[in-house]
């Protein structure tokens, strides 16, 4: 199938993502904030828009990729005087958009409310996976919205990730990223803690690493993120100023839920130091930083 797909949000993630719709075949028209970032996709075919209302008259189906709750309802659904220029103002009844932002799952099903009143369908399709898994289409997507759009929309899906899953209605796709950084934080958290315990007690963490793998205790957090904490290389998968802000999404849905999430809340606030020192920028495995930081002796520094 090749369709007219829109994809707003050219980002770390968004980039490759698009890329990866284009090498299938279809037609895209893109995006963003930033006319050069808009330029690998030009030079692979797509057709620059200079705005999200534009990008959405040209799509039957159109993607989000941004960075938070407030981006994705300014781009989406507008207001004031940059309403005619959303996307909203450019969708035609019957076109489908698909948001694979991480954002708040209140929102969302506020913004789902306001489509499906001018007859538009919307998906929430947050991921997991990074930039690798962004850059090699082999991205978990988790979905929220009716059945009868993600089935449209899932052999797009699939050129941009692996495992797909529908979860629920509205919003739905949301609670499971939330579910997702859960685990993800905590399990590089206790990733970092077991290799800083391996080092403190003079033993090749590296060897540590590998025989972890071998049992009950592998991950891809494991695998990925211990590599990283061992070579002291913090390059940017997923940024800890993008990891930040979903945990407090995490958290603000556990305030709505009455939910205690302790473990979730020390990861936040481990998280809060690092960005606090400057180190928005670092990899969420860089979460190993501070864990050192709070464990050096004398003039030791992290």
């Amino acid at each position: 199938m090749t369709a007219r797909i829109g994809f707003i949000g050219l980002g770390i993630m968004g980039r490759p993502m698009a890329l990866n719709l284009i090498k299938r075949g279809h037609r895209l028209a893109v995006f963003a904030r930033r006319a050069e970032a808009m330029v690998p996709l030009t030079d692979a075919g797509a057709i620059a828009c200079d705005s999200p209302a534009a990008v959405a008259r040209e799509a039957d189906i159109t993607f989000t990729m941004l960075s938070d709750t407030p981006d994705v309802e300014a781009v989406i659904l507008g207001s004031g005087a940059k309403a005619e220029r959303a996307v909203i103002a450019g969708a035609a009844p019957g076109s489908i958009v698909v948001d694979m932002s991480t954002i708040s799952p209140a929102a969302t099903r506020a913004i789902a409310e306001r489509l499906g009143a001018a007859g538009v369908s919307m998906l929430d399709a947050p991921v997991s996976g990074g930039d690798v898994g962004a850059r090699d289409g082999t991205l978990s997507i988790m979905v929220g919205g009716p059945q009868a759009a993600f089935l449209r929309v899932k052999p797009l899906f699939e050129a941009m990730g692996r495992n797909i899953g529908h979860i629920g209605a509205a919003g739905a796709g949301q609670v499971c990223k939330a579910c997702n950084q859960i685990v993800v934080g905590q399990t590089i958290a206790g990733v970092g803690e077991a290799l800083l315990m391996a080092q403190a007690a003079g033993v090749d963490a590296a060897k540590v690493r590998e025989a972890l793998l071998g049992g009950f205790a592998a991950s891809r957090i494991l695998e990925l993120h211990g590599q990283r904490m061992l070579d002291g290389d913090y390059t940017p998968g997923f940024k800890l100023a993008l990891y930040q802000k979903d945990l407090r999404l995490v958290q603000e849905a556990a305030h709505a839920l009455g939910l205690a999430l302790p473990g979730t809340a020390l990861v936040a606030q481990l998280v809060n130091a690092l960005v606090g020192h400057g180190d928005g920028e670092l990899d969420a495995a860089a979460l190993h930083l501070v864990q050192r930081r709070l464990n050096a002796r004398g003039d030791e520094r992290a």
